[in-house]
């Protein structure tokens, strides 16, 4: 059984029922932060409401019928949370779930995503139920306890970096700090860049405010990021007028949108497994955006095997002077499927 298989926290679910764990018969019930693909099948659909900030969960569930929120609103007869990889993302999603559940609060995760850890936390705060174990993973639950759990709230983040404070939250890619690699980009792109530009996989937004920074001639740049709560910090950075936010999926174009040029440091690792794909994939959306006269510039580890992705939608592709640890690559002229265009070319840059 894989750590990607839809069953694991359903059939734990099942069993904690069978074990003991009651639900409401009345009254809605929250799911905060499962992930697309996930079975909810032992809890009844028309009472469901999974709170996801996540744009791709958001509308999987949604297309399975299910109520969709970003964020709580109003309360629940009983909660379970699907715990992230974030301790403090976990801490703040139970206090939350908790402070707006009447009923029973169920914790799911997986070994990987420290739900021992969790557990032990918070045998220590309230009282928990025998867990169940299963599918490399285990379930319990307690009691709403109310405000007790009040100081697992995270505050807003914030970090410091390249003279300002920067607005994060816990969980959020490079909560702590400024990325290396983004930093690197930033200082490589080019001051001369013009027109309509987006920024894919925008994060809380330091790459877009160091190019709308450095780049006069951007007249629109479009902020897109799948998870609302780093758009939310994006928001509260990037304070120039010409930043157009979307909460979208950056590996789907959007439609209606030709681009000048894309700037990107894109996300290579879904949970704790590494996913090269989901780089090429915003290559591709990238290329299907750009104009033909269109530009990429990318950053990305070095290690990273993009080159197949990129010589495939570019005509021209360049690597840009970088560091032992990451490439910069600029790519030009996206190739049309139906236009027949000549074999892409490559050229290595000073490593």
């Amino acid at each position: 059984m894989s750590l990607n298989d839809p069953a694991p926290r359903a059939l734990r679910l099942e069993l904690a029922i069978e074990a003991g764990l009651t639900l409401p018969e009345v009254g809605a019930l929250a799911v905060f932060h499962p992930k697309a693909g996930e079975s909810l099948s032992p809890l009844p659909a028309p009472r469901l409401v999974v709170i996801t900030p996540h744009a791709t969960d958001h509308a999987a569930f949604r297309a399975q019928g299910l109520t969709c929120s970003t964020a709580p609103e109003g309360r629940f007869a009983a909660s379970m949370v699907c715990l992230p990889r974030s301790r403090a993302e976990a801490r703040d999603l139970i206090a939350q779930a908790a402070a707006v559940t009447d009923g029973p609060l169920v914790i799911d995760g997986q070994k990987t995503d420290g739900v021992d850890a969790m557990l032990k936390d918070l045998r220590g705060r309230v009282p928990v139920s025998e867990p169940i174990a299963k599918g490399h993973g285990k379930i319990f639950w307690f009691p709403s306890p109310g405000g007790v759990l009040a100081d697992w709230r995270a505050a807003a983040g914030r970090c410091e970096g390249d003279g300002r404070v920067w607005h994060t939250l816990p969980g959020l890619f490079s909560a702590d700090g400024i990325d290396p690699a983004s930093a690197l980009l930033a200082q490589a792109l080019p001051e001369g860049l013009k027109g309509v530009v987006a920024d894919l996989g925008a994060g809380w937004g330091y790459l877009s405010t160091r190019l709308l920074e450095r780049a006069p001639g951007v007249t629109a740049l479009h902020l897109v990021e799948s998870d609302a709560r780093a758009l939310d910090c994006a928001r509260a950075n990037v304070t120039d007028p010409r930043a157009v936010f979307h909460w979208a999926d950056a590996t789907r174009p959007l439609p209606r949108l030709p681009l000048d040029a894309v700037i990107m440091n894109p996300p290579f690792h879904q949970g704790r497994e590494a996913r090269p794909a989901l780089g090429a994939a915003f290559i591709a959306a990238a290329a299907a955006m750009l104009k033909t006269s269109g530009q990429l510039f990318l950053v990305a580890n070095r290690h990273l095997p993009y080159e197949s992705a990129l010589l495939g939608a570019f005509r021209k592709v360049t690597e840009l002077p970088g560091s032992p640890g990451f490439k910069i690559v600029h790519a030009e002229g996206p190739i049309r499927a139906s236009a027949g265009a000549p074999r892409a070319t490559h050229k290595g840059g000073r490593r």
